[in-house]
């Protein structure tokens, strides 16, 4: 990939990353540096706090995900479901672009980027982890690989995709 095409596709990238923060950890709300802060101070003066949070989750796979599917028809569990998978698909893709990362790469990338958010929303008291929401988002981020994949002959003849 020429250099000043990575550049664009790094800023691309970055800006996901915001959104994915903003979207998960401040639900659409304002960033406020202030108050993440105070939510860490926080959680280092009670630590029993963050594990409540994490333990008040849920821990066990496919719990939630099988009530998403079985409540399907209703707007929220829809919205979680498929918003856990669609929310990761540019992860694949960028990590796709960014690097010659095989499937196994877009998988880790999305394993840690997920399991960053969902700690940090025990942590900063913004939501509960749950080991579903870290399975519907490897499997966005291993979509969005997937489809990178299936488009990389045709981006190949003419666009940035030819050198990945």
């Amino acid at each position: 990939m020429k250099p000043w095409n990575k550049m664009i596709v790094l800023v691309l990238f970055t800006g996901y990353l915001f959104v994915l923060l903003k979207v998960i950890l401040f639900k659409f709300g304002s960033v406020d540096i202030g108050f993440l802060w105070q939510q860490l101070h926080h959680a280092a003066k009670n630590p029993s706090a963050v594990l409540y949070r994490v333990h008040s989750g849920n821990l066990t796979p496919f719990k939630s995900i099988e009530s998403n599917i079985h409540g399907i028809s209703s707007g929220h569990n829809f919205v979680n479901f498929t918003g856990n998978i669609l929310i990761f698909v540019p992860n694949g893709l960028f990590i796709s672009l960014l690097a010659r990362h095989n499937y196994f790469g877009a998988f880790v990338s999305s394993l840690v980027i997920s399991l960053g958010l969902e700690c940090s929303q025990a942590v900063f008291s913004m939501g509960v982890f749950d080991v579903d929401d870290l399975i519907l988002n490897v499997s966005g981020g291993m979509l969005g690989y997937a489809v990178f994949q299936v488009l990389k002959p045709s981006l190949a003849r003419g666009s940035i995709a030819g050198s990945a």
